[in-house]
């Protein structure tokens, strides 16, 4: 399992994420090999000794972005560990902050693909909610009116038949476009619609999901494009990412 490159300059690095790839390094990913694993090796970054919180003064944005960028080794943003797809990867300090503040201007524009359960109506559509870590359980995320402001836009694809059992159940493959970046925000939103993805064990539901992953052993979300300005000449950059293998299989096996 190992990160592909989609493109790569002096400023910039864009990477193809696996499923099951943690992107960045923490106290609970010793023995696994990380998507900051990968950057190290590649661009002969030495392993960041952990700096003291004391060096950083609250309110010094430029000392904690620098902070950051180190720690971080120069990775812009995150994907969930299942989910697969593009990731930014900034070289430079200045294009690490270039490309913070297109994040956080919206200037950034991501795409994603999931496949969910059930027929998507209307097939186009805003999920306008907010988000928010649920209070009762830290590792999940919901619809909580003191949540951040979180924005949804998709459009159904094509839809499927699954037989399971004695069944059929429908299925959309969606494309969603998020004009927000909460943790979840996606999983959590066709969650509330009860559209949930398929396969994911946080939000479909214990027994369905126990059921999809019979057939489909990772939630099936891929971060497919994404659209920024190069930090260094301006110029608008579109990339994008195929579904990988696994997911397109599972997809074809729907279709026959």
């Amino acid at each position: 399992m190992e990160a592909k490159i989609i493109f790569e300059d002096e400023q910039i690095l864009v990477l193809d994420k696996p499923a099951g790839m943690i992107v960045n390094r923490s106290d609970t990913t010793k023995g696994e090999t990380t998507l900051q694993d990968f950057v190290e090796k590649h661009l002969n970054i030495p392993t960041p000794k952990p700096q003291a919180k004391t060096e950083v003064q609250d309110g010094d944005y430029a000392a904690q972005t620098e902070q950051n960028f180190i720690s971080r080794s120069g990775i812009v943003h995150r994907l969930d560990k299942e989910t697969s797809g593009i990731i930014l990867v900034a070289k430079t300090l200045g294009a690490f902050m270039n490309l913070q503040a297109q994040f956080k201007e919206r200037k950034v524009q991501k795409t994603y693909l999931a496949l969910t359960h059930g027929k998507i109506e209307p097939e186009a559509g805003e999920i306008n909610v907010a988000v928010g870590r649920l209070p009762w359980n830290r590792k999940r995320f919901g619809v909580l009116s003191g949540g951040r402001e979180a924005i949804t836009r998709y459009r159904v694809i094509s839809n499927f038949k699954f037989q399971i059992s004695n069944s059929q159940e429908d299925l959309s493959l969606v494309e969603l476009s998020p004009k927000t970046g909460r943790t979840h925000q996606i999983r959590v939103h066709l969650q509330y619609i009860k559209h949930p993805i398929f396969a994911d064990p946080l939000y479909a539901g214990r027994k369905t999901s126990r059921n999809d992953r019979k057939f489909l052993p990772r939630v099936f979300l891929h971060a497919s494009k994404i659209s920024f300005f190069h930090p260094a000449s301006g110029e608008l950059l579109s990339l994008e990412s195929p579904l990988p293998d696994e997911l397109k299989n599972f997809l074809s096996a729907l279709k026959s």
